[in-house]
């Protein structure tokens, strides 16, 4: 009996089982972002000494910060080993698109560098003496807007798969990009510290986010095929 075609939902399982394998093998590096992070909020905190207010006041923009830099620094392995191993040409030849691929990879990759460092969120807000009243509008800012992160760094990291050393050149594209979402992450925090209401932030975020699920997949599946030829 001959089996039919790959589903959506079977091709997604078997990448994700895949990826969660090269994870386990590699699970060490699957931390560096997080504590990447971490180093960067303690340094600024050592740098700024104990003025309560002064670090409070900081908060926002220092964790979104150390949140953007550390996305950057796994930026680049997104889809490097794949392009590596030839997993792309495989992508590029599967019956299901291209595009439902890529979206898949870049939530796994979400899931394995920014998720575990939102888990650490409280403890470096607690840190920059955050007020705890704003930890939600934080972290939901942070819900919203590392996600959105990680889709237009899949575009960014499509366009450059070609090539070897693109580290630097992946920053200076990825930064336009994710200025926004920083200065309305950030601005959020800000907004709700001086008691105005940050939802304005919030679901400028949440747009980014819906429109980036539909075309950030589409742009990084088209970066791919380009790159490829």
């Amino acid at each position: 009996m001959s089996t039919g075609a790959p589903t959506l939902p079977s091709a997604a399982r078997a990448l994700v089982v895949r990826d969660l394998r090269l994870l386990w093998r590699r699970r060490g590096d699957a931390l560096q972002p997080a504590l990447f992070a971490i180093l960067v909020v303690v340094l600024f905190a050592l740098a700024m000494g104990s003025e309560r207010e002064l670090l409070s006041r900081a908060a926002p923009g220092v964790l979104w910060v150390a949140v953007l830099l550390s996305g950057l620094l796994a930026l680049d392995t997104l889809f490097r080993g794949d392009a590596e191993d030839g997993s792309l040409e495989q992508w590029r030849l599967a019956p299901v698109p291209l595009a439902w691929l890529v979206l898949v990879r870049t939530l796994m990759h979400w899931l394995t560098t920014a998720a575990p460092l939102l888990l650490a969120v409280p403890l470096l807000a607690e840190l920059l003496y955050l007020p705890r009243t704003l930890w939600p509008v934080l972290l939901l800012a942070l819900a919203l807007g590392t996600p959105l992160l990680s889709l237009l760094g899949a575009v960014v990291s499509a366009l450059t798969v070609g090539m070897r050393r693109a580290g630097v050149l992946l920053a200076l594209l990825a930064l336009p990009l994710y200025v926004p979402v920083l200065v309305f992450g950030a601005g959020s925090v800000a907004a709700a510290a001086q008691g105005h209401d940050p939802s304005g932030g919030l679901l400028l975020l949440g747009a980014g986010l819906l429109l980036a699920l539909v075309l950030a997949p589409v742009a990084a599946a088209t970066a791919i095929r380009i790159a490829s030829e």
